[in-house]
Order: structure tokens, then C-alpha cells, then sequence
């Protein structure tokens, strides 16, 4: 992490110390929360709506703190500090010249969906062969971002920073602080279609991963969505000299690619086009994740790794939250948990997971609102309700307002008296387990405020005996 003294700090960041006799003073790390402050680090207060960090600062360094920054329209700081005209900005600023002092690569990813999942296969990968320092956790806006970056080794050769975006133009600010070499597009999903109003759009927003972009840089995206080479043709979007592209999806048309798939109950094998040997075991499920796994080969080629580092790589990845959680209920019956948050690109691989599950009695899906739609929301519940055919799910439980539109979808493909709406949870928690069997398995979906954990529990616990 950044370790630095107050002079070096002001220099950074474009401030200046209060006393010319804190020159010298240490910090070593850089918190943003007053609740986790550590021993000599640099505090930093950030302003928002309802709260001021300026408030907290003498409580900080009283805890600790070696040193804090603070905004000049404050007043007089309780203690060391590197006065700044905004600190949010010194923030981001001392996190950029901190990357460029430890001269690591960046490797940027973004995407509606497995960006998360992607950025830890990417460094799992390379941490075969490089050091390696990735976004912890959800840590990947305006602020995670820099909090990132100063968290980081100064021996780090290859950081893998994930970005997040909620509308247009932040990705291209998190792009020009962490300026990527490499940028990885995972797909462009429906995921903000109330703010952004259109895919089109939302291809727009995950292409300003460009904006940052050294020259000769490698975007590396998904060659299965045609929007994204659509807008990158687009003279308004930004891009570096010599820039490089590469594809990976499940058709052969991509420079990445799978000659073979197998599924299993837990875990997904698949043979990428131009490896040898032993199809590569993936410790996820679907065919999305084999998507976000050859993004991350694609990544590990072009840094050299090589195929047996790739396949040991594999075999040591730590995921950050897996969004589909397996799991074995008081009966025995299997839980695909998936309630964590949904689109309709994220509905439809959950459901392929579905699809691949073999030997049970049933399938059964709980599918709950995908929320944040825009305009088109019903037309989207009633398409994911379109694909449940018979040998997909058996049954189907909808959940929500949004849902019955699903319901109605489903009912044109699967018999009438096998699919079934609440707006109520606890009705339907009554009849699904009325319903099940443990040799069932049972996959629970919808947008994190349809809180159906509540139904994963309530399956999870229920001794079954039928």
C-alpha cells in the first residue's frame, strides 16, 4: 500500500501542508471511513448528501491517523493535513500518481454482467506468473477505484481493476485514472436501461473503458454481442492509437472459443479452441461463466502465460460472491441460489443452468421482478417467460407485480396448471413446498429488492417427505 511522507503526499495530489513542519510525518494506507481507521494512515474525509468526513477528522486522528487530507473551504484542519480545494479529486488524483510510481499494467473490466466473476478468473491467471493486485469486493466507482489502486503493493506488476458504472461517463473517468493497457468488455446486457433509456446506450457507457486507454492498448470483448463492435466503428467514441481487439464467446467465429462443453451438477468443462490436452475444470456453472473464462485466457495469453500456469490457475481461483450458490437443503433437496440480483441476460443464463441440471425428479424455478427495466420492463418479463419449455422447468413459481407478465409468457409454452403468480411471498412459500420432493432441485431468482433469500431459507429448512 501507498507509504509516503506529508510532502510527497501534497506533491501527489496537488495540495499543499498546512505546517511546513508535518513534511516529514508517514502515512501508510489511505481510509475513507472513520470507522476503519489504521495505525498511521492518511484519512481522507469525503462530503455527501447527509454526512460530512470533515466532522470526524480530529476523532481519527485521535484513533490513529498519521495524517488526513482537507478541504481549504473548511477552515482549519485539527491536526497534519494536506489542504486541498476538493478531496474527492486529490483523492483520485494521489491514486493515479501512486499507479504511475509503481509502473504496474492495468488490466480494466466492465460489463452488465460476470465482471465480478471475470476480474477473478483474470487474476487467478496471472498470478501464475505475475504479482498481482485486483478490486476487492464492490469497490469499483470513483471511489472504490482510487481506495483500490492506493491498497496496492508497490511491487504489483499487473492490476486488475474492475469498473461500475450507473450511467454514462463514469467509466470513462474511471478509464483515465487507471488508464488500462488491456480492457475486457464481458457483454452488454439490459442492466441500467431506466437511466440509459437503450443498449445502444449502454454499449456506449462500457466502451468508455477506451477513454483512458494507453496507446497500443488490447480491448478484449465479447464477440457473441454485435452491439459492441457497432460502437466502436461510432466516430464519437473514443479510442487510443494502435488500438488492438480481440473476441472470445461460445461461437467459432471468435478468436476464443469452445470446441466442447460438459456440465455437471457443480462445476463446467470445456475445451477452448487451440488447447491440448485435458478439457479445463471450471468451478462454476453455465455456459456464461465458460464466456467469462475465455476472457480471462484471452487476458492470460496476451501476458504470456502459459497453457499449464493457465490450467493451474483454475485450479486456485477465490470468487468474490459466486452469484449461483449450490445448496443442499435439511431434505436433501439442491438449491440453485441465484437471489442475489437479476437481468433478463443474467435470467436466461440462470436458467440455462436449469437446463443442464440432470437426474432430478423436478425443476423448478422461482423467478422474481427484474427491476430497472425502463419502458420496456413487461416485454422483457414476458420474453424470459417465453424460453421455460417443458424440458427446461417443470415448474414455475412467479413472484412479484412484473412477474405475472412472465407467467403469462410461460403459459404459452408449459402447461397452465404447472405455473404459478404471487404477489405474496408467504402464499407462495406455502404452496411451493407443498409441491416439492427432495430429489427436486429448485432455482431461486429475481433483482435483489424481491428479497427471495427469504425463500431460499424457507426451502433450505422445510423437511420434505414427499
Amino acid at each position: 500500500m501507498i507509504n509516503r511522507n506529508l510532502a510527497e503526499i501534497a506533491a501527489m495530489c496537488g495540495g499543499q501542508i498546512r505546517d511546513a513542519g508535518d513534511a516529514d510525518i508517514r502515512v501508510q494506507g489511505v481510509v475513507t471511513d472513520s470507522r476503519q481507521i489504521t495505525p498511521g494512515c492518511l484519512f481522507v474525509p469525503l462530503a455527501g448528501e447527509r454526512f460530512d468526513g470533515h466532522d470526524f477528522a480530529a476523532d481519527c486522528l485521535q484513533a490513529g491517523a498519521g495524517a488526513c487530507l482537507w478541504a481549504r473551504s473548511k477552515g482549519t484542519p485539527p491536526g497534519p493535513a494536506v489542504l486541498v480545494d476538493d478531496t474527492l479529486a486529490a483523492l483520485q488524483a494521489l491514486a493515479k500518481s501512486y499507479l504511475a510510481d509503481t509502473g504496474a499494467k492495468v488490466v480494466g473490466i466492465t460489463g452488465s454482467n460476470g465482471k465480478t466473476t471475470t476480474k477473478d478468473l483474470v487474476y487467478a491467471l496471472l498470478s501464475t506468473t505475475y504479482r498481482v493486485h485486483k478490486t476487492k469486493g464492490n469497490f469499483n466507482n470513483h471511489i472504490g477505484l482510487p481506495l483500490t489502486l492506493l491498497a496496492m503493493p508497490e511491487d504489483t506488476e499487473i492490476a486488475v481493476l474492475e469498473m461500475g458504472m450507473s450511467g454514462r461517463h463514469e467509466i470513462e473517468l474511471l478509464s483515465k485514472l487507471g488508464e488500462p493497457e488491456t480492457a475486457v468488455i464481458t457483454n452488454i446486457g439490459e442492466s441500467h436501461l431506466q437511466q440509459l433509456g437503450s443498449r445502444e446506450e449502454i454499449a456506449r457507457a462500457k466502451l468508455e473503458i477506451l477513454a483512458g486507454m494507453k496507446s497500443g492498448g488490447l480491448l478484449i470483448y465479447n464477440g457473441d454481442e454485435p452491439l459492441i463492435p457497432q460502437v466502436l466503428a461510432e466516430p464519437s467514441t473514443a479510442k487510443p492509437q494502435g488500438l488492438h481487439t480481440a473476441t472470445f464467446g461460445l461461437r467459432p467465429e471468435n478468436d476464443a472459443y469452445p470446441t466442447g462443453i460438459l456440465h455437471t451438477d457443480h462445476r463446467t468443462l470445456f475445451t477452448p479452441y487451440g488447447s491440448e490436452g485435458e478439457p479445463i475444470d471450471l468451478p462454476l456453472l453455465g455456459e456464461h461463466n465458460v464466456t467469462n473464462a475465455l476472457a480471462a485466457i484471452t487476458v492470460a495469453r496476451h501476458y504470456g502465460v502459459s497453457e499449464a500456469a493457465i490450467r493451474e490457475g483454475f485450479g486456485k481461483v477465490e470468487l468474490t460472491g459466486m452469484r449461483i450458490e449450490v445448496i443442499t437443503g435439511l431434505s436433501g433437496i439442491t438449491i440453485l441460489n441465484d437471489a442475489y440480483n437479476a437481468s433478463p441476460t443474467s435470467m436466461k443464463a440462470a436458467i440455462g443452468v436449469l437446463n443442464h441440471m440432470k437426474g432430478y425428479r423436478k425443476k423448478v424455478a422461482v423467478l422474481g421482478d427484474m427491476l430497472e427495466l425502463g419502458a420496456s420492463e413487461a416485454e422483457y418479463h414476458r420474453e424470459i417467460g417465453e424460453l421455460l419449455t417443458p424440458g427446461k422447468v417443470d415448474l414455475l413459481f412467479a413472484y412479484g407485480p412484473l412477474s405475472r407478465h412472465l407467467a403469462e409468457g410461460a403459459k404459452k409454452q408449459m402447461d397452465p396448471d404447472a405455473v404459478y403468480a404471487y404477489t405474496d411471498k408467504s402464499e407462495l412459500i406455502r404452496k411451493l413446498v407443498s409441491l416439492l420432493h427432495p430429489q427436486d432441485v429448485v432455482l431461486v431468482k429475481a433483482s435483489r429488492g424481491m428479497k427471495l433469500e427469504e425463500v431460499v431459507e424457507a426451502v433450505k429448512t422445510s423437511e420434505l417427505t414427499h
